[in-house]
């Protein structure tokens, strides 16, 4: 009987490394396709940034390898590793986009959105906050992690505060093809019945990978509430949330760090 447990011990095994051996194949002929790299593209390609665009195209390494070559083009004219936090402050004055002073239930960065906190106008500015806050939120990943959280919060949101459709496509366009993989969950929290014609809209220029990683919480409906906390310690999780935590968004606080960063 030992011997029969050991060979299936073996067997089992052989099969959990499986999917390893054939990500770490696939990875290296991404590399091989992509042929020699210098500079900041060299450090942005990754092994594990490699993988999230295979993952992202479904292992196809032609597929993988156009997307990253598009994401190293918008990286080098776009530069969003050099926006810094004073050409973007005012975004984030009212408090509508911050990272949080807490992680997810799995370690992950957690990023705050506020929509009814729009308090600008300036749509390429709000995308540039949005791409330098991405940046800072995979800075604050924690070692072996990819991906972040986002919380959305629909306290006075209208469509009068409400982006244009078109510069939510545009949003949705970089997310997708510069950020593949990095966004885990995304729970919007109580939005209010308008939103879901916005929605409709917005959700047909999404991929469908990304559209299911978005969960809708209704205070009242108890099962969203529950997925929600599978993901979240009702202690850290802000009131705004359904959670205990009373959470101040201080501007100057959270600028002061973002200096630091």
């Amino acid at each position: 009987m030992s011997i029969f447990r050991r060979r299936g011990s073996s067997h089992q095994q052989q099969e959990q490394d499986q999917p390893e051996l054939q990500s770490e194949s696939k990875v290296n002929e991404l590399k091989t396709a992509l042929g020699p790299l210098t500079g900041r593209s060299l450090l942005y390609c990754t092994d594990a940034c490699l993988k999230r665009y295979l993952e992202a195209r479904n292992w196809n390494v032609e597929k993988a390898k156009k997307m990253l070559e598009e994401t190293l083009a918008w990286r080098s004219t776009y530069k969003p590793e050099e926006i810094r936090w004073h050409e973007v402050a005012v975004e984030g004055e009212t408090g509508k986009l911050f990272r949080a002073n807490f992680r997810d239930r799995f370690g992950r960065t957690v990023l705050v959105l506020k929509p009814g906190l729009q308090n600008t106008t300036s749509m390429d500015n709000q995308i540039k906050h949005l791409v330098y806050l991405m940046e800072n939120a995979m800075l604050n990943l924690p070692e072996g992690q990819e991906e972040m959280a986002w919380l959305i919060d629909f306290t006075g949101w209208s469509f009068s505060t409400s982006v244009p459709v078109r510069t939510a496509k545009d949003t949705i366009n970089i997310l997708q093809d510069h950020y593949p993989q990095r966004l885990a969950v995304a729970f919007l929290y109580a939005p209010p019945r308008i939103f879901e014609a916005f929605w409709k809209i917005v959700k047909f220029f999404m991929d469908p990978k990304t559209s299911q990683k978005v969960k809708f919480v209704y205070p009242k409906n108890k099962e969203s509430v529950e997925l929600m906390r599978t993901y979240f310690d009702v202690d850290n999780l802000p009131t705004e949330f359904g959670g205990k935590a009373t959470m101040k968004y201080d501007h100057e606080d959270f600028s002061r760090l973002m200096a630091q960063d």
